[in-house]
């Protein structure tokens, strides 16, 4: 199980620092600004995740492997990048939800591995699936997915609750990973097929209805102009939170 989970984080670190590069390209950056965005969606999580759980030194420095994974991904996109921005509209956000999940069972395995309860593991395996992308959308000066209104944060931690609870049962080891894996999967494709969004609140305002004063109306019947003591004051503006239901659209 142990090799599958490695093997596992390296595929997802490859996943995530090829979306840092096309996005780094769109934003116009050069080599060394690819390879950061590269570097801080693919190991960005998991060096919050080790940091947090007082892993030291994080899992990069033990295995410089990872930091290899980057740079290669940096360096194969740079030639091949024709391609793969003709297929970043359509491959990557699929890629990128394989990359969540992946990071989300990581991260609540690696929690649990350690003796910390189901509540830290969840949030272990949110912070490793999210945090990486945040830091390259905060770089890159762009509002982090996690804080929109799509379905992203939900999936990580549907799946990552799915896996503390078949982690303390005594089911198949590849079961207890594929399954989770599978929740995170449904559920991120599903919201990005269907355009499926949670209900957002927004600060709503809208004006106020005017009674207006017999003496007003009155004065400008005859056309004239009312006195100050006549005017009456501009109606004032009501705000309150309301929720905006998501719309559902299919491609």
């Amino acid at each position: 199980m142990t090799d599958w989970v490695y093997w596992l984080d390296l595929a997802g670190v490859t996943v995530f620092a090829l979306s840092g590069v096309i996005l780094a390209c769109r934003s116009r950056m050069d080599p060394f600004g690819m390879l950061v965005l590269a570097a801080m969606t693919g190991i960005g999580g998991g060096t919050l995740r080790d940091l947090l759980l007082g892993i030291r030194p994080v899992f990069w420095v033990t295995d410089p492997t990872y930091l290899w994974v980057i740079i290669i991904t940096v360096v194969i996109s740079i030639v091949g990048f024709h391609y793969i921005h003709r297929l970043s509209r359509i491959v990557l956000p699929v890629l990128d939800a394989f990359g969540l999940a992946i990071f989300t069972i990581i991260g609540a395995h690696k929690a649990l591995a350690l003796g910390h309860g189901g509540t830290v593991a969840v949030l272990m395996g949110l912070l490793t699936g999210v945090a990486g992308g945040m830091l390259r959308d905060v770089l890159a000066r762009r509002v982090p997915m996690v804080l929109r209104q799509e379905i992203y944060a939900t999936a990580s931690i549907a799946g990552a609750t799915a896996y503390v609870t078949l982690y303390t049962h005594p089911i198949h080891p590849y079961a207890t990973i594929a399954l989770p894996i599978l929740v995170i999967l449904g559920l991120r494709l599903s919201a990005i097929y269907w355009r499926l969004s949670l209900p957002v609140f927004a600060w709503i305002t809208s004006p106020a209805e005017a009674s207006s004063k017999s003496t007003k109306s009155q004065s400008t019947m005859h056309n004239a102009t009312p006195s100050s003591n006549e005017i009456e004051e501009k109606p004032r503006s009501k705000a309150r939170v309301r929720m905006l239901s998501p719309t559902r659209r299919r491609r």
